[in-house]
Parts: structure tokens; sequence; C-alpha cells
């Protein structure tokens, strides 16, 4: 058994620790309220433009968007991660990376190639690690995300996209359900898919396009994969701040715990030293007399 004076330098480490703890519990909580609103505020915004560009998908104008064209083979991949720049948020960056990499085998093996745009510095710092292609990254988003921090590295992978370097655009994030839960997920952002009700038989429509269709259409269908992008960024950053505050949590309550079973051990090794000096005392005073 440890010694008194081990035993409550410990104590004093643990309880140290569960102060940082605790402080970064309360500091999560505070800022998962903002990121929620933030994400609150885009998802309207998000799920708005998809219903328009998915509306698109089945119009009929004159000019076709390469976002809008499916092609018969995807050869080549691209992929955007997000994750967040800072860990101790549990196994929130494990859980949307281990999708990842398991989706990435499956195209492997279907003899795709694959491209990755890491957006935050956990995702880089994996891909990087797993020697994937990393065609673009965006790191140090810091709390408050600006579209226009993001639009440089999806731009690489748009323009690949439209090059036919690439032929198809995941997006994967953490979904954010609830404080207690987060859902990894992998969208298709592009080609386009068509989402929703199917218009009636023997009937069509469009939108009417002012000044004219390629104009609108360029500039709504770039807006569109900008806006679902942020979206996912916001909803990552709730995801990110509420998973950081339960694992703060779940760390200061163990701390709490280990506290207690450090005291007892303490009162242990206290009360068996006072029981020992007292046996010397008695059988000294005994052998005296």
């Amino acid at each position: 058994m440890a010694g008194s004076k081990e035993i409550r330098t410990k104590i004093k480490s643990v309880e140290n620790t569960r102060k940082i703890t605790r402080a970064m519990e309360m500091v999560a909580a505070s800022k998962m309220r903002k990121a929620q609103e933030r994400m609150r505020a885009a998802r309207p915004y998000a799920e708005k433009i998809r219903q328009v560009a998915a509306h698109l998908s089945r119009a009929n104008p004159e000019y076709r968007h390469p976002f809008l064209v499916k092609r018969t083979t995807a050869k080549n991949i691209g992929v955007i991660v997000v994750t967040s720049d800072k860990g101790l948020c549990g196994g929130l960056n494990t859980n949307v990376l281990r999708l990842v990499v398991t989706k990435m085998k499956e195209w492997e093996a279907e003899g795709r190639g694959i491209s990755v745009c890491p957006i935050g510095n956990k995702g880089f710092s994996f891909m990087s690690r797993i020697g994937a292609n990393v065609r673009s990254h965006m790191i140090g988003l810091g709390d408050v995300p600006h579209i226009e921090k993001l639009i440089g590295a999806v731009k690489v992978m748009l323009d690949a996209y439209v090059a036919g370097e690439v032929d198809a655009i995941y997006l994967s994030y953490n979904g954010f359900v609830n404080t207690m839960r987060q859902e990894p997920r992998v969208e298709q952002l592009l080609p386009l898919k068509d989402s929703g009700a199917a218009p009636e038989a023997g009937s069509t429509w469009d939108y009417i396009y002012e000044p004219d269709a390629k104009v609108v259409v360029d500039e709504l269908l770039v807006r569109y994969v900008e806006s679902l992008v942020y979206n996912a960024v916001t909803e990552n950053q709730a995801s990110e701040q509420s998973a950081r505050m339960v694992a703060m949590k779940a760390a200061s309550d163990n701390a709490k715990e280990v506290i207690g079973e450090l005291k007892l051990i303490y009162n242990k090794a206290r009360q068996a030293a006072i029981t020992k000096e007292i046996s010397e005392i008695v059988g000294g005073a005994a052998a005296v007399s």
C-alpha cells in the first residue's frame, strides 16, 4: 500500500484535474447552446435550397448544369470530411472517420480512385497519416464558422468535378440528433440526387428564369453545394460541443469517484499507521514495566 504522502499527492492531482474538466464542461455547455442556435438557423435554408435543387433535377430547362448530369460510371470519388479542430469530445471524430474509412475500402475494392477534402484538423491529420489523396483542406474554423473560409477548399472539389477528374462527391459529417446522440453520416452531394415526389404522369413544369437559365442555375447550384457544406459544419460543431460537454461531465464524475476511493484508502492507511504506533507504544511500556 502506498504511503500517506503519495496518496495525498494523488488526491490533489485528481482534484486539480476535476477542476479542469468541470470548467471545460461549463464552457462546452455555453458553446453548445450557441452552436445549436447557428445550426437551427442554417437548417431551414439548407432544406429549402435542397428542395429547389431537387426540383431543378426534374425540370426541363434549356440549359443543363454539370451538377445535374448523371454519369454512367463513377471511377473517381471525392469525399468532403467534416471533423473538429480539437479533441476531448469522446468518440465523435472516431465514429465519422471509421465510417468514411469503411466507405473508402468499399470503393477501393471496386477499383475506384479516391480523393478527400478534410475540413477540420482532426480529419486532416488522420487522412495525412493514412496516406489518403488530400486534394484540398481547411483547418482552424474557430467557434463561429464562416462560409467564406469554406469556399476555397470546396471549390477545388467542385472544379475537379466539372473538369471530370471526380465523378461523384460525398459529404461526411456528424449529424446532431440530440445532446446525447450524434449520428455519423455519408451523403451524396454530386451529382444531384432526384429526391422528393415525382410529378404526375403526363405533366411537365419548370421555373421561369431571369435573366436566363444558365446564369440562374450556375449561381444557384454553387450556392446549393456551399450551403450544404456550411450546414454540415454547423451540425458537426453542435455535435462536437455536445459530445465534449458529455465527455467532460463523465470525466468529472469519474474523478469524483476516484477521489472518494483514494480518500478511503488514505483513511485506512492513516488508521493502520496510528494503530501501529499505539501498538509500539503499548509494547514499549509493557517491556519497561
